[in-house]
């Protein structure tokens, strides 16, 4: 059972890879909070990620979709939730393509449902909280892919205007303007953080790093699209935690900040880095780069992306531990042990 004196806080889609790495990063960090999980386990959520989470009192799982606003509001009146960390998102980008509507309903309506209970538990009326709620605070945690592509030497900062290019990064922006509107029109005490590319352990399969270690380690062709040469900024997931943690602590009411790296990399470099490592770590006949495959580039794909977390580092004193090199040879020895205790390659 839950401590009665914690604070619970609602955090939604932690199954998913950046929240089931935020989890026990969070609970470890802090005994005074209860963490409601809801996550609607579809394709890219596996409870196996929060195995080391399931005997914490501190913790609790309820599968459910956060559009159900039937079960959105009993949660918050069950529970007594007095702080939302929202990362539930459709995230993958081909997925959008194909079936832009799920995006849409997740993203957008299932923001606006979340944001809209809280504003309504809280607050009595525009720019009132209730008097035990006045602490509370909705974070909302997106991505840098809703600022649209770069130019070789620009960098995304948080006053970059928006210019999603695909279903997926325009449900982002929609979603982003919706935690704005609470703010500005109801004082909802909101934070928003925008992300640039992550990496770690307990990414889905089809993500990009995750494909090419398992295409190397099953001997297929690892396939890399267009030319190879987009550009993404590198953050290793546990920093990303760490940013929220502080950004949900300390950041300045209806500020965005970004979080990244400071870690371009091509497709083609990371592609060539992973197989540098593997043929050290699991070294084969030929070298796994000898499976590298050009296939056709994705539709819309942006050319690169690269943030400037300045504001982060420099007003919440945020830094990143890792760098792609220290980061990488962790997650491919994650990898390495997931395959090895048998799971699908």
């Amino acid at each position: 059972m839950f401590n009665k004196n914690n604070k619970s806080i609602l955090v939604t889609g932690c199954a998913g890879f950046i929240g089931s790495n935020f989890v026990p990063y969070f609970l470890d960090k802090y005994s005074e909070y209860n963490i409601i999980n809801l996550d609607l386990l579809t394709y890219a959520g596996d409870l196996e990620n929060l195995k080391e989470c399931e005997s914490n009192s501190n913790y609790k799982f309820i599968k459910g979709d956060i559009c159900n606003r039937e079960l959105v509001e009993f949660i918050f009146t069950e529970y007594d939730i007095q702080g939302v960390i929202h990362f539930a998102a459709e995230s993958h980008v081909d997925n959008s393509i194909k079936n832009p509507g799920v995006f849409i309903e997740t993203n957008v309506n299932g923001t606006f449902t979340l944001v809209d209970v809280a504003q309504k538990y809280w607050m009595n009326k525009p720019n009132e909280y209730k008097e035990q709620y006045k602490d509370c605070r909705f974070h909302h945690i997106s991505t840098d892919e809703v600022y649209g592509t770069l130019n070789e030497t620009d960098l995304f900062t948080e006053s970059t205007p928006y210019a999603p290019n695909s279903p997926y990064s325009a449900s982002k922006a929609s979603s982003d303007m919706i935690i704005r509107s609470y703010q500005e029109t109801y004082g909802l005490n909101t934070v928003i953080t925008n992300c640039s590319n992550n990496y770690g352990p307990k990414q889905h399969d089809e993500k990009l790093i995750p494909t090419i270690i398992r295409k190397a380690l099953s001997g297929e062709s690892i396939p890399i699209y267009g030319d190879g040469k987009n550009i993404r900024d590198w953050l290793y997931v546990l920093d990303h935690c760490k940013g929220i943690d502080l950004v949900y602590h300390t950041g300045k009411q209806a500020n965005v900040y970004n979080i990244g790296g400071r870690n371009e990399r091509t497709n083609l470099q990371i592609v060539d880095s992973i197989c540098t490592i593997l043929d050290t770590k699991v070294p084969k006949k030929q070298s796994y780069k000898e499976l590298i495959t050009f296939v056709e580039d994705r539709a819309g794909h942006d050319r690169r992306y690269a943030i400037d977390a300045t504001k982060l580092e420099e007003e919440l004193g945020w830094k990143a531990d890792e760098n792609f090199d220290s980061g990488i040879v962790k997650t491919i020895e994650w990898y390495l042990n997931k395959y090895k205790e048998g799971k699908d390659i």
